[in-house]
């Protein structure tokens, strides 16, 4: 018996909305990321980009739970000698919130070429609108 490979022409995609009012942090990344990765879908290869387009709004509104609004940070590095940066959940919270769930998605994905193909399909937003409308995403519930 021969083991089945979908191949470019029988990958379909769909767009889905997700509403993060109220929902918590890492729930809801780990199954964003299982969308975006194709895991639902019964032809999933873990070789190849199987996902969906997932479009997040009210990323504003998320919440973290216990004390992690004042001890989570965020850290990058700037790239020259000293240049490492720290910076605080309340202070990205309220300058870049998409950035909160971008971050977490992105670190669910596979860390490579392919992960950050599939990190292209994420859209997030802070408010209610979303200029995807010409793609007719379906409401997903999580």
């Amino acid at each position: 018996m021969k083991t089945y490979m979908p191949k470019k022409s029988d990958i379909t995609r769909k767009w889905y909305i997700v509403d993060a009012e109220g929902q918590t942090l890492g729930r809801l990344a780990s199954k964003i990321a299982h969308i975006l990765r194709g895991k639902h879908k019964p032809t999933f290869t873990y070789h190849e980009d199987m996902g969906d387009y997932i479009i997040v709004l009210n990323a504003d509104k998320v919440k973290i739970s216990g004390s992690k609004e004042m001890q989570k940070e965020y850290f990058y590095h700037t790239g020259v000698p000293g240049g490492a940066r720290f910076l605080k959940y309340a202070d990205v919270k309220k300058d870049k919130p998409d950035m909160i769930i971008r971050h977490a998605v992105k670190g669910m994905l596979p860390h490579n070429r392919l992960g950050r193909r599939m990190f292209k399909k994420l859209f997030v937003y802070s408010g209610s609108e979303h200029p995807h409308q010409a793609q007719k995403p379906e409401e997903l519930k999580l």
